[in-house]
Order: C-alpha cells, then structure tokens, then sequence
C-alpha cells in the first residue's frame, strides 16, 4: 500500500484461514485497538489474503536499487518495502507525508543511511533538478509525473507499483454504494501512462493484474479500513455499526468476503537530451 498512511491500499499476507470464531463485538474491539501505522501487514496473518502480482516488485526494486547511485523512494509509508532491499545506493532518500509514518520511516530507515524528508503528497518534491537516477515508489496516492522527471537524471529511472482502477471497490461499495465510472477509473493505467508521456517519461514496461482478496472476519475488515483510510474517508466503527453487523452475519453464515485488488507496474524512463 504507499502512502498517507502512505499509499494507496497495502497489501496483505499472501497466506491465511479462518480464525477461531469469536463474538461481533470481540473482533470490532480488537480491531479498533490495534494499531495503523506504517505498512506492516502481519496483523492479517490468518485473518485476510491478497495475491501477490506476478512481477515481485520489491525484489526488482532492490536489483534496481544495487545498481543506482542516487535513489529517492516516494511516499515510503513506514519505510518497510525499502528497508527490505539488501543493498541501497551511497545517496538514499524518501519522502513521506503522514507524521506517523514519517517518525516509524525515520526509526527503520536512518540506520540503513537513508534520510527521510516529510513532504505532503501533493507537494512538489523538495530536491534539485536532475537529482537522482532512480526514483521508486509502491503505492503511491498519486503520482506527480512532473515532478518525477523533474528530479531524475536523463536516462534515469522511474520503477513503481500502483493501486489500478477500483481497487478493492467490493468493499468500497458495500458501505457507499455503486461508485461512478469516473471514480471507478480514477487510477486507469491508460490515463497514468498518458500522464507521464506528457510530461515527457518514455514508456519503458507497463503491466496490469487484478488479485483476489479474502477476508476472514468483520475485524479484518475493519482494521484495513483504518489503516488504508482513502478507501471510505468517513468510516467509523459508530457509523457503520448496522452494514458490519449485517457483513459479519454474511461472512459467518457464507464464508470469506472476497474483493479484489487492481496493481499495474510502471518503468519509465527520462530520455537523454543530446
């Protein structure tokens, strides 16, 4: 997921079952009390599923962060998918907009030499022109291609995973309503491929895959609303009290509620000017 907590919805464990069945008020208490920050997602273990997209993102990360000089990882979240590369470039950085993300991406990441600048997403990215050669990011909220090639080097890299278009939106729907098209296709790739073209990124590999998600119980539920809060901006256990007492009751009598989620993986490339 990056960033705000920190982009745009995480994923969650690529394994689970069940849990021991416990009452309604029981699991929206526990998920209540368990804490958002950064982009940890063990709290799933055994609660939730998300397949994993077949490219490995943060595995070509960090081959790609072994051979850049100057890196710069955008809406980092809590610093986890790069604190995960082996090795990191002797110049490190990355932004982060949400405070308590950026303390636990500071905790995690100052160690490994990289330096944390809080900067808010919409932001421009508060670096020199032509500062870095690779720029990553998973998740991010939105990306501000402009800003991108402003700060890459020619020839240098944009690598990053994005939430595609109605990602998750089973969920987001259940407690909405149906959702325009507009908003549905917010995050198309088409439209984000036209973005970065215009502001003069090159296409290098573009990829798109839809994943299916399971959610065990009304408390894995709750908690990644929580944690990814762009998903229903109004949500409170209070409010919607009636619809996930009607969702337990669903899941208990017909099993894991399945959604899905939408990824697509962006390599673009700053063209060298002669």
């Amino acid at each position: 997921m990056s960033a705000h907590p920190a982009g745009p919805t995480g994923p969650i464990g690529p394994t689970g079952s069940a849990t021991t069945p416990t009452t309604f008020d029981d699991l929206l208490a526990e998920a209540e009390a368990a804490p958002t920050e950064g982009w940890d997602f063990s709290w799933f273990e055994g609660r939730a599923t998300e397949a994993r997209p077949s490219w490995r993102y943060a595995e070509a990360m960090a081959e790609r962060l072994a051979r850049a000089e100057a890196s710069l990882d955008i809406q980092t979240g809590g610093g986890e998918v790069l604190a995960s590369a082996a090795t990191l470039p002797p110049l490190a950085v990355a932004t982060e907009g949400w405070p308590a993300n950026v303390a636990k991406a500071t905790a995690l990441l100052h160690p490994r030499g990289v330096a944390v600048v809080a900067s808010p997403e919409d932001a421009p990215l508060p670096f020199a022109d032509g500062a870095f050669d690779l720029v990553t990011s998973r998740h991010p909220v939105r990306a501000r291609f402009d800003e991108i090639a402003r700060v890459l080097r020619p020839g240098g890299t944009y690598f990053a995973q994005h939430v595609g278009p109605a990602s998750v939106f089973e969920v987001v729907e259940y407690f909405l309503g149906p959702q325009s098209e507009e908003v549905r296709n917010g995050r198309h790739p088409d439209r984000e491929r036209a973005e970065a073209e215009t502001a003069g990124l090159e296409v290098v590999d573009l990829r798109a895959e839809r994943l299916r998600m399971e959610f065990f119980d009304i408390g894995a539920v709750v908690h990644f609303l929580r944690k990814v809060v762009w998903m229903v901006p109004d949500f409170s256990v209070e409010k919607y009290r009636p619809r996930l007492r009607e969702l337990h009751d669903r899941i208990q009598t017909e099993g894991p509620f399945v959604a899905h989620s939408a990824r697509h993986l962006f390599e673009l490339r700053k063209p060298v000017r002669a």
